[in-house]
């Protein structure tokens, strides 16, 4: 299991996320609060995009533990973006420690992360590799499940172009959890999956807290939007909490103390569109061809 953060919102600068907080993504790396094993030691990424500059995100990973990593600080403190990925790996037994596994990754003007584990990952690796198409197929450079659905995440993502950007995203993301659960099905995999997932574009968001376990068991995301985050004498918070939307964080932990962060549902999604009004709705895995790009009506407004 991982820990990750997801912002869309204001421009704020990376140690926003990263090491201001009181439960940071640098602190999670060495004692998350939700995690039975707190250590998430095995590699870091951000992601931030610069539309002024370019469609595409800006990618720093390395293997190092996050909390050990001076240029991650320094890069941290002086970098600010409206959207931002941040992520500390554990990573799973077997997959190697590299810094083509850390997340997130990106291809074009999508970042992905992944929080969780394909149950019997090493017996579906084969099909799924196959089933991806020869587009998508070299986007896979490291060996990690999550790597793998981001690409079954393109495949599915480019079959619904001519849907709404939002809801399009949030097809491809629903698609590709389906995708992995017939092939374990296939392959009759007994251990749980575990798919919270996260991807962007820069200017809209979907995330998921997915399992086939027991839904109790489902790893912990959060949501918390707000008119800003900011953090003033040391103190983080979301300025007016589900009042004015104007900033969304996704995370598997809260980052802070202050009130609205509200926990997602098991086998939920949720959708933060362009203007950063956040919706969630149940996983039904239905295949992609049975919605229609106006139908959203599986999507209500977040409590609040």
């Amino acid at each position: 299991m991982c820990r990750f953060a997801l912002y869309l919102g204001s421009p704020i600068a990376l140690d926003t996320l990263i090491t201001k907080p009181m439960n940071s993504i640098i602190h999670q790396s060495f004692h998350s609060h939700e995690r039975k094993e707190p250590l998430n030691g095995d590699g870091f990424g951000v992601a931030w995009y610069v539309p002024e500059l370019s469609p595409k995100p800006a990618v720093f990973r390395s293997i190092t533990p996050a909390w050990n990593n001076a240029n991650l600080a320094s890069l941290a403190r002086v970098t600010v973006s409206e959207c931002i990925l941040a992520h500390v790996r554990a990573a799973s037994p077997g997959l190697p420690v590299t810094e083509t596994n850390c997340h997130p990754f990106s291809h074009g003007r999508y970042a992905f992360m992944h929080n969780g584990a394909i149950g019997g990952f090493e017996r579906v690796r084969r099909p799924l590799l196959q089933s991806l198409t020869d587009e998508a197929f070299p986007v896979v450079q490291g060996t990690t499940d999550s790597e793998l659905m981001f690409a079954l995440f393109l495949d599915h993502h480019r079959r619904l172009a001519c849907h709404d950007a939002a809801d399009a995203m949030a097809m491809a993301l629903e698609a590709t959890i389906l995708h992995v659960v017939q092939a374990t099905e296939r392959a009759g995999v007994t251990e749980p999956s575990y798919l919270n997932l996260a991807v962007t574009d820069g200017r809209r968001a979907v995330a998921s807290r997915f399992t086939t376990g027991p839904l109790s068991e489902a790893a912990s995301l959060y949501v918390h939007e707000g008119k800003q985050y900011v953090c003033e004498e040391g103190v983080c918070r979301m300025v007016s909490p589900d009042v004015v939307r104007g900033a969304v964080l996704v995370c598997s932990e809260p980052l802070s103390e202050d009130p609205g962060w509200d926990p997602v549902p098991a086998n939920h999604m949720v959708l933060v569109r362009e203007d950063r009004s956040v919706a969630i709705r149940a996983c039904t895995l239905s295949p992609p061809g049975a919605v229609t790009s106006d139908d959203t009506a599986g999507f209500a407004p977040l409590p609040g």
